[in-house]
């Protein structure tokens, strides 16, 4: 198992051992998509899913983000060998794949470096298209849905606000934001340039959800005016055609329509193929020869690979969206750079409120001591000396509060900074006396 690491110097105690943070997954730079395409988690199950995965021994949380580029699974861990087993035992009772078929095709990450790709993804800096803003949003979907159910806590929770408030704020402040571009976007850059011009094409879009409408966006952009929207719901498709001057079709009714199309350009969840090669073949005399481009932008796949077969046909998938990006890739890169700079001081960040969680409650446990020593001390002198007044009970009250308080100024700030270190943390305990179960 090939895990990609730095020092680790990001963990918190939780109620008994040191938790860890772990990612693996398959991505499309790694993984064909005949081994993503069957890795996916659709948005209305992975809510079960990841609270499913909290099941396994010793994972603690969980957070699912699957897409058309990726799947990737982070979990809370308090032993990384065995949350890694738990992620790859969960992968393969789920789809009823044999571990030994998806292994070599995992990415595995622990600790700092799943956090920095974490923050990275976020940003758009991994993505297919560099800038690619629709991550982000999937990333606030995939908390928004562990949160629903329970998956995640207190330590996933602040990282994955972290994350999202960086990213909101590199696309608001540096150019990655203006650079942003979506996978529909380079699909529609392909069109583009097989076909040169393609404002007099007919173009159907095979999918209404939101990577269907940001492919109109685009195509509209392109200067596109004629465009078919196909979805399982005709309502839907009817619905997201209003909005930008298109027809609609259901998808049952394609046959019906592709013998004009010239463009197919596809992005839906289903399970199966939308279009298979039996489907297209008998309309091949219809065409009379003329090309058909297909896109296929969904995992899994929505075209059945078996049409490149048949004659005038030119059908390109996820993997082939890659070569396009290359071409602007040095440009983009200039802009990730900038980005980076600012990765290192986020991740020195978490790992400062990740001490923490360790050093809050010895804290506590200490000024919970010293005010009961406080109190007691105050008693007494109240036994010793009864005739006192209550404005002269309040001012030694607020004094000796007060002597308390900055004495135990300094140890406090040193148990922030032993936060890292669970033997520091158990000197400090020791040096004032503290009960361990705090």
């Amino acid at each position: 198992m090939e895990i990609m690491k730095r020092s680790l110097t990001t963990y918190f105690r939780g109620e008994s051992s040191l938790m860890h943070i772990l990612s693996a997954g398959v991505h499309y730079e790694k993984t064909p998509i005949e081994i993503r395409e069957k890795i996916v988690f659709p948005a209305d199950t992975s809510g079960e899913a990841m609270k499913e995965l909290t099941t396994f021994s010793h994972i603690h949380e969980s957070v699912i983000l699957s897409t058309c580029n990726r799947t990737e699974i982070y979990v809370s861990t308090d032993d990384v060998e065995a949350g890694f087993e738990a992620i790859e035992q969960f992968i393969s009772e789920k789809f009823s794949i044999d571990v030994t078929a998806f292994k070599p095709y995992l990415t595995y990450m622990r600790d700092e470096m799943a956090i920095l790709h974490l923050f990275r993804m976020a940003t758009g800096l991994d993505s297919l298209v560099i800038g690619e803003t629709q991550i982000l949003g999937q990333v606030k979907d995939a908390l928004s849905i562990a949160q629903n159910h329970k998956s995640t806590d207190k330590l996933f929770n602040e990282l994955f606000k972290r994350v999202i408030t960086f990213a909101k704020r590199m696309h608001k402040e540096t150019a990655v934001g203006e650079q942003a571009v979506s996978v529909s976007y380079v699909a529609v850059e392909l069109a583009r340039k097989v076909f040169g011009d393609i404002k007099d094409k007919h173009v159907l879009v095979i999918g209404a959800g939101e990577t269907g409408e940001l492919t109109l966006k685009n195509l509209q952009g392109a200067g596109v005016t004629k465009v078919t929207v196909a979805n399982r719901t005709f309502e839907k498709a009817a619905q997201l055609a209003d909005q930008y001057r298109s027809g609609a079709v259901a998808i049952n009714q394609l046959e019906g329509v592709l013998g004009e199309i010239d463009i197919v350009i596809s992005s839906t969840a289903a399970n199966d193929y939308v279009l298979t090669k039996e489907m297209i073949e008998p309309l091949q005399k219809q065409r009379k020869g003329r090309p058909l481009f297909m896109i296929d932008i969904a995992v899994p796949r929505d075209l059945d690979p078996g049409l490149e077969a048949l004659d005038d046909i030119f059908l390109y998938d996820m993997d082939d969206l890659e070569l396009i990006v290359q071409e602007n890739m040095q440009a983009r890169r200039k802009i990730a750079d900038s980005v980076e700079k600012r990765l290192f001081p986020e991740l020195a960040s978490f790992n400062n409120w990740v001490a923490m969680l360790d050093a809050v409650p010895v804290i506590k446990a200490l000024l919970k001591k010293s005010q009961s020593i406080q109190e007691q001390t105050l008693e007494s002198i109240q036994r010793k000396i009864p005739d006192l007044t209550e404005r002269e009970i309040k001012v030694l009250n607020k004094h000796t509060k007060s002597i308390v308080h900055q004495i135990l100024e300094e140890p406090i700030q040193q148990a922030k900074t032993m936060g890292r270190s669970v033997d520091d943390l158990q000197k400090f305990r020791d040096i004032f006396g503290l009960e361990e179960e705090s």
